[in-house]
């Protein structure tokens, strides 16, 4: 049997989990149905505690639903991070995450 996921309601950045984390972690992000049809162009990075852009995870245009990515960190230095994700102009959010070797 197929069971259908219900699309979610709102926009949506998650804790990442583990976290903290060593070396990968899992973060989730939502798009909800009000946007219907469109196609949203996404873009989830990671940040050192400097600013820098350590990895992009997703840089593509996405539809309503929820979505998983797999972030490993084994080639970066211990330390905090922080992921933001960009919806086009519709939504901006940036959560902290802590990687320990």
């Amino acid at each position: 049997m197929e069971i259908e996921e219900q699309l979610p309601e709102k926009f949506e950045l998650y804790q990442n989990y583990p976290n903290p984390f060593n070396p990968r972690t899992t973060i989730k992000f939502a798009i909800p149905a009000s946007v219907k049809n469109e196609m949203l162009n996404t873009k989830l990075v990671v940040f050192d505690i400097l600013g820098r852009e350590v990895a992009t995870l997703v840089n593509e245009n996405l539809k309503p639903g929820n979505y998983e990515v797999k972030f490993n960190a084994s080639g970066l230095p211990s330390g905090t991070y922080f992921y933001r994700i960009e919806l086009n102009e519709k939504f901006r959010s940036v959560k902290k995450m802590l990687f320990l070797k």
